[in-house]
């Protein structure tokens, strides 16, 4: 209970910049809750007027049933249209918030999640939470004030018949907390479940052409059932509990208003009142039920609202990626690497007592079976992960003390697997750092990248929009423009994964010729299985299993007859 109270004031604080907006909402809403009550006082008015059969007052009737409708109109639309604005900026603030901290998590969160969690939890989950930040304090607003309004009216008038209501509290409120328990479990497993069906969805469209040529369209139609399935049973069960709750709490009120009424009708409790008070105090208490069948509603928003608050401050809590570097140094591109060890949270030891001297300029290649930690080296030098032991350093600084971004931008990195963005040609080569590249330079790294020439064949040139990942274009071809990004960056350090596999032999000799140039005057450590990209390599690396089994020139290591040599004649030739 108190995790929630502090869950839920966390909330409100979002609402507290649209504090302006808040007060016109409860001007709004005042001002709807002051007719509710003025209805049973109006109602008096009339019986009255009637049976005294005064003219004057009757003639006002009508003249007041309109006033009260638009000041209840007023009243109804600043209140809700206010609640709106301040319900969908809350929206707004937080999922910029929440995109903002998932950019900055370390990569062993993406590991550990899904994208179809993740995007459920930035796109689903947020709007979950105005349920329980502005659409329930919409509601209890509202609905609250015509309660409050409709007790008071009700005590003025006969105090004693009042308390019957109050005596009945206990139990509607023992009610509620039974149904809050139930939804709140019901809320958190529907969002477990829609991250779920966000992720059959996603990787069956990003897979589109694997499940196309395997012909796995039923297999992929009978997940996506069985995930949604789960979620319509617990969306099912949450709306049961929630539909049961009202009228239960209404049957509750029903016994109370037949007491009120039994008692209301004896002479001796009634004393001096006059029927109009009694038909207005009938009605008054007859309107208690509209409103508190709303709170009760209210209590299904509340539940699911805090089930996805609960989600989403779990991830805004999270530490961020490591940066606690503060030296800014302009690099050479010397890389040490002493005894450095890396293991998975899985306990997988991925490096093993690693040590390598590369020095400023030099082309590294690393070589050996899938699985050999290659990759998961080269991810070192850019901190995806952390080392357990061990250090690295670059010109002589160890890597922890180097700021984040400072590093990053000094090492161009291009993998195997590319990625490119729904957007320009010319926005994809000049990405995020690069993108006040002048054209000049863009084209000149195209160019290097032997991709120019396809691009300009393009319908815009470098204006085209490659669509979701590039999907249009070749492999070779979307490999070339992740290369002319590499190029462009013109880093010290340059790391190619694999960078090209995916090249057709003329492409290859072209871009081989490109890397050359650009290797010149800048370090560079190579994972290939081709020989023409490392065999030209200042030093070969022969890893397995986390450590290095041999290290020297092509020629050193074929004239040793070693691992490199059983590498080279089974995976090399070509």
């Amino acid at each position: 209970m108190k995790q929630d109270i502090k869950i839920y004031f966390r909330l409100l604080a979002y609402l507290k910049p649209y504090w302006g907006y808040a007060i016109l909402v409860l001007i709004g809403f005042t001002l709807s809750a002051s007719t509710e009550v003025s209805i049973a006082k109006l109602l008096e008015f009339i019986i009255n007027a009637i049976q005294k059969q005064n003219i004057h007052q009757t003639s006002l009737f009508p003249f007041l049933v309109v006033l009260l409708i638009l000041v209840r109109g007023v009243g109804s639309f600043l209140g809700d249209y206010y609640s709106a604005v301040i319900s969908r900026h809350l929206v707004f603030s937080m999922r910029q918030q929440v995109f903002g901290k998932l950019l900055r998590l370390p990569s062993t969160y993406y590991l550990k999640n899904s994208s179809g969690q993740i995007t459920s939890k930035i796109l689903y989950n947020i709007e979950q939470v105005t349920a329980a930040s502005s659409e329930s304090v919409q509601i209890l607003l509202k609905e609250g004030l015509i309660v409050i309004g409709l007790l008071g009216y009700l005590f003025y008038q006969n105090w004693k018949l009042s308390l019957v209501i109050i005596v009945f509290a206990p139990i509607i409120g023992y009610a509620v907390r039974k149904a809050a328990k139930r939804m709140r479990k019901l809320s958190t497993q529907m969002q477990d479940t829609m991250g779920d069906v966000n992720h059959v969805v996603q990787e069956s469209i990003l897979g589109q052409s694997v499940v196309r040529g395997f012909g796995g369209q039923d297999n992929e139609y009978e997940r996506l059932y069985d995930r949604s399935s789960e979620n319509l049973k617990r969306g099912l069960k949450l709306h049961v509990v929630n539909v049961l709750n009202t009228p239960i709490v209404q049957f509750i009120m029903s016994i109370a208003m037949a007491i009120i009424m039994w008692i209301a009708l004896r002479p001796e409790i009634l004393g001096d009142t006059s029927p109009a008070q009694f038909v207005a105090f009938i009605t008054a208490a007859g309107m208690l039920s509209k409103p508190l069948k709303n709170l009760t509603s209210v209590n299904e928003k509340l539940q699911r609202g805090l089930a996805a608050a609960y989600s989403v401050f779990e991830l805004l809590d999270m530490d961020d990626e490591p940066n606690k570097g503060t030296q800014t140094p302009q690099l050479k591109g010397a890389v040490v690497f002493d005894r450095v060890n890396l293991v998975y949270e899985d306990g997988s030891h991925a490096i093993k007592d690693f040590s390598l001297n590369v020095k400023a300029g030099q082309t590294v290649a690393l070589v050996g079976r899938s699985g050999a930690g290659k990759t998961s080296l080269v991810n070192l030098l850019v901190r995806f992960h952390a080392i357990q032991s061990g250090e690295i350093l670059l010109d002589d600084i160890n890597i922890d003390d180097i700021e984040l971004n400072c590093l990053r931008t000094q090492i161009a990195m291009v993998n195997q697997q590319v990625f490119l963005f729904d957007r320009s040609v010319r926005d994809n080569i000049a990405y995020g750092q690069l993108k006040n590249a002048s054209d000049a330079d863009v084209i000149t790294a195209a160019k290097s990248a032997y991709a120019h020439d396809f691009i300009m064949n393009l319908p815009q040139g470098y204006d085209t929009v490659l669509g979701a990942q590039g999907l249009n274009l070749s492999g070779g071809q979307r490999q070339r423009i992740a290369i002319a990004r590499a190029i462009l960056k013109n880093a010290p350090i340059l790391i190619l994964d694999e960078a090209t596999s995916a090249l057709d032999n003329e492409s290859e000799h072209f871009i081989q010729q490109a890397f050359d140039q650009a290797m010149q005057e800048r370090t560079t450590i190579v994972i290939a299985h081709r020989l023409s990209t490392i065999e030209n390599a200042d030093q070969i690396v022969v890893m397995d299993q986390g450590r290095i089994v041999e290290q020297g020139t092509h020629i050193e290591l074929l004239e040793k007859r070693g691992a490199y040599f059983q590498l080279h004649q089974r995976n090399f030739e070509e």
